[in-house]
């Protein structure tokens, strides 16, 4: 499969992931009386990965994060030729969903921006979270996520299963930290909605590149180690 497949691919499936789990955040998750809450956010994210899993997963190996790319490298599992093309394929997709969403969102009379399904700390994390707490719940959802991954589509696995397991773990990653920061593990959904968001989000965007890029990296230190060879 060559480079410019695997880019648009990566390109095609942040979008999905973007559009499908921030647009369901800002056009679903409160509408009057039949909002889909948190639960219905967290399941959102989780679909999507599971399903570009299936669509693109022959072609790019669906990472659709930069900080899946960073630990599928730091593991081994990814050449560091194709790491620049793929994260600047993630973050173009999140920003195309983030404004295609925007537009959507913003034909609706007395529409604000506001928060924008951005990710932040201190007064903008949806439980008061302070910068501390933020940084460690990313690290560690982060991590997880990147120890899932690694583990799911080590050969020695069932192939077939991986992406149930990786889409259903995101989703519990939501339902931990949406509560938190409105859970990033993700640099690329993070910047595309901050770019339409108030002020503040692009401010604090720095933490959710730093803590799930760190995450990341662990996990392609650590999942090794406890696996062995087979992967």
């Amino acid at each position: 499969m060559s480079l410019g497949n695997k880019v648009a691919a990566e390109l095609v499936g942040t979008f999905w992931l973007v559009f499908g789990g921030c647009g369901s955040a800002v056009l679903a998750a409160a509408f009057p009386d039949l909002g889909i809450g948190f639960l219905g956010v967290a399941l959102a994210f989780g679909l999507t990965v599971m399903t570009m899993a299936y669509a693109i997963g022959h072609i790019s190996g669906c990472h659709l994060n930069p900080a899946v790319s960073v630990g599928l490298l730091v593991g081994r599992r990814f050449p560091a030729s194709e790491l620049a093309p793929y994260v600047i394929a993630q973050v173009l997709g999140a920003i195309a969903a983030s404004a295609l969403l925007y537009f959507i969102a913003s034909g609706q009379e007395g529409f604000q921006a506001g928060g924008f399904a951005s990710n932040g700390f201190g007064e903008h994390s949806p439980g008061g979270y302070s910068m501390v707490a933020v940084l460690a719940a990313e690290i560690v959802l982060t991590f997880m996520f990147l120890f899932i991954i690694l583990g799911a589509t080590d050969k020695r696995a069932p192939a077939a299963l991986a992406p149930v397991a990786i889409g259903l773990g995101l989703t519990l990653i939501h339902l931990i930290g949406i509560p938190v920061d409105n859970l990033s593990v993700n640099p690329a959904r993070s910047t595309g909605p901050a770019l339409f968001a108030e002020p503040w989000a692009l401010q604090q965007l720095w933490l959710f590149w730093v803590a799930p890029i760190i995450g990341g990296a662990l996990a392609g230190i650590v999942y090794p180690l406890i696996a062995g060879d087979g992967d």
